[in-house]
């Protein structure tokens, strides 16, 4: 026979039970409430490129299949496919890819050591910000297509000299995107850890850094698309045969328009490629933080 007391001391135990119940209805309903606009999303972002898609290979199809564009300016859909292809099966894409992908991760994991450092410390020293500003707007606003010639001249031809053309062009968003992500943070926020006794490294790893991350994931996600960029432009200035620039140039001195738009399409694929892996970045980086 259960006392008085043990009655007062089970009864918090069933409110408490309850409310977690009442709150995980809650939540239910909320995510249920929420599964229709969700999908709506979905739709809306992938319906309407799907449908401009299929308009603009109807159009390109029409207009290759009955003459309205010359085939040395607009290929065929299906050239462009029996070049896909043909290339695949040689190999010619799978090595000049490789080349194109190594010169971009390199040269936009030397961009990235060098911009999260440099980003946070110009956050930090209004000198070292007035000292360095200039240089940064100067080398952002100098063509890198001029400064590829330098590169190959000191550096000697190869993927060397391409992977720093890709640093070069993708080094300056992501500065700019961690200075943006430091500064935005609350300053209530860092406060209150420094009264808490945060300092140095811990204020930064467990404050600073998460907070600014999305700013950064950002300039990550833009510069990991660029680099693709600067890896053609080294490619392009070089006049090598090895990577999808220089393959691109052969196409074009051989007037080989279905050549070139395969490549274009092994291009845009690798660029697409790039973007999807900064987005699982940005998925990881929110499970961790």
């Amino acid at each position: 026979m259960t006392t008085p007391t043990h009655q007062r001391a089970v009864l918090p135990e069933y409110e408490a039970a309850a409310v977690r119940s009442e709150a995980q209805a809650r939540r239910s309903a909320s995510r249920a409430s929420q599964a229709p606009r969700r999908n709506f999303t979905w739709m809306l972002s992938v319906v309407p490129p799907l449908i401009l898609a299929v308009a603009l290979l109807i159009g390109w199809f029409v207009s290759s299949a009955y003459g309205y564009v010359n085939t040395l300016f607009l290929p065929a859909p299906a050239d462009v496919l029996d070049s896909l292809s043909s290339g695949f099966s040689s190999g010619i894409y799978l090595s000049n890819l490789w080349v194109t992908v190594q010169e971009s991760l390199v040269g936009f994991l030397l961009a990235l050591a060098l911009a999260l450092p440099l980003g946070y410390v110009l956050t930090k020293s209004r000198v070292l910000a007035a000292a360095i500003h200039p240089y940064l707007a100067a080398g952002q606003a100098i063509p890198v297509v001029v400064i590829a010639p330098l590169l190959v001249l000191w550096l000697g031809y190869g993927w060397v000299p391409n992977m720093y053309v890709c640093a070069l062009v993708v080094v300056f968003p992501m500065v700019v995107n961690t200075m943006l992500g430091v500064q935005t943070i609350d300053r209530a926020l860092t406060d209150a850890a420094r009264v808490e006794g945060a300092a140095g490294w811990a204020m930064f790893a467990h404050i600073e850094f998460p907070l600014a991350l999305p700013s950064i994931i950002a300039g990550v996600r833009t510069g990991l698309t660029l680099s693709v960029m600067g890896a053609l432009v080294g490619e392009f200035v070089q006049g090598g045969d090895q990577g999808l620039g220089s393959l691109l140039l052969v196409a074009k001195n051989q007037y080989n328009t279905p050549l070139m738009f395969a490549t274009l399409v092994v291009l845009a694929a690798l660029a697409v490629l790039f973007y999807s892996s900064t987005w699982l970045i940005g998925k990881l980086a929110q499970v961790v933080y």
